[in-house]
């Protein structure tokens, strides 16, 4: 059963940084590119970034340019969003997904390619 599982977020301060993991089972981890998205309450699902199934490729959209880092370890089945600088309005469930039709070093940021999703994981920017 393919599985996406978010953990990493909770509670950080302005300015502050926090490391998000997304754990893969049930598929070819490999074979997949990896999209990070976000949704806060009442408004749309922004997407922040892709990793190419083969890690060498990136796309990073502008929402958090500059403050965002995105990683992953095949053999670990996982991938990693790191954010620095956070802000308020960083508030959200952000949310990792699989996209298995793109391969190699590209990734591409259509929701429409990401057929397997996470449940997600709260972060909460605040003093």
């Amino acid at each position: 059963q393919l599985q996406l599982v978010e953990s990493g977020g909770g509670l950080q301060q302005p300015g502050g940084s926090l490391r998000l993991s997304c754990v893969a089972s049930g598929f070819r981890f490999d074979d997949s590119a990896i999209g990070w998205f976000r949704q806060a309450p009442g408004q749309e699902r922004e997407g922040l970034g892709c990793i190419s199934a083969n890690g060498l490729g990136t796309t990073i959209e502008d929402i958090m340019r500059g403050r965002i880092t995105i990683t992953r370890d095949n053999g670990k089945g996982t991938a990693y969003l790191e954010m620095s600088g956070l802000k308020p309005e960083d508030t959200a469930v952000y949310y990792c997904a699989a996209d298995g039709s793109t391969y190699g070093n590209i990734c591409r940021m259509w929701p429409g390619f990401f057929d397997s999703w996470g449940q997600g994981t709260q972060v909460t920017v605040s003093s």
